[in-house]
């Protein structure tokens, strides 16, 4: 009987074991799956389902560390959201914050200093007065948001989607803008005189 019941308990453990291991491993493949869908999105704004909001009460803290796993790849166990923070006047910078969810965020007159953005997804924020300046913002999507006065000087830009973005006096000084990015960016009605110029559109 005894015996019987240390290998029932062994079995209850081990079950229980298996459960934690599931719900870790759905955890990643889910971030994955979300870091999939952002890179095959690519410049346009991606229509995808997002998962529910994150439910942990310090996901916003999270931006002041930013992603540590994958780094550039927006690969990692957990999906940095953001969705709907106030960070506006914080200082992110330096931080890597690859596939992070920022819709509705706002970063208005943040420190973004040297941040990587690669694969972010952030229509609909406020990122007016915002300093990019030596960030990389690879394959991000800003579609709707505000970035008025906003300050991407010596930042490298690529693959971005900036439909519907006011980007009114921001300044792009030695920013290098991908041949595309230039093509969609001069489209923009927002994108006027010397902000025009710094972008290198042709007229």
């Amino acid at each position: 009987t005894r015996a019987r019941r240390r290998d029932a308990d062994r079995d209850s453990v081990g079950a229980n074991d298996d459960r934690s291991n599931d719900a870790r491993a759905t955890t990643r493949l889910a971030g994955a799956a979300l870091a999939c869908a952002l890179a095959l999105a690519g410049p346009a704004r991606a229509e995808m389902r997002l998962p529910p909001i994150d439910t942990d009460p310090n996901r916003c803290e999270r931006a002041f560390v930013g992603n540590t796993i994958g780094q550039a790849n927006a690969v990692s166990d957990r999906v940095l959201d953001l969705r709907k923070c106030d960070l506006a006047k914080t200082d992110m910078s330096t931080k890597t914050l690859s596939g992070a969810l920022m819709v509705n965020t706002n970063a208005k007159d943040a420190n973004m200093r040297e941040t990587v953005m690669s694969k972010v997804y952030a229509p609909d924020a406020n990122f007016s007065g915002v300093d990019f300046t030596n960030a990389v913002i690879d394959r991000a999507t800003f579609d709707g948001s505000d970035m008025i006065g906003t300050n991407f000087t010596n930042a490298v830009i690529t693959g971005v989607s900036f439909e519907n973005v006011d980007l009114t006096n921001a300044d792009f000084t030695d920013a290098l803008v991908g041949k595309e990015d230039v093509k969609r960016l001069c489209e923009n009605p927002t994108v006027v005189d010397e902000t025009r110029m710094q972008v290198g559109c042709r007229n």
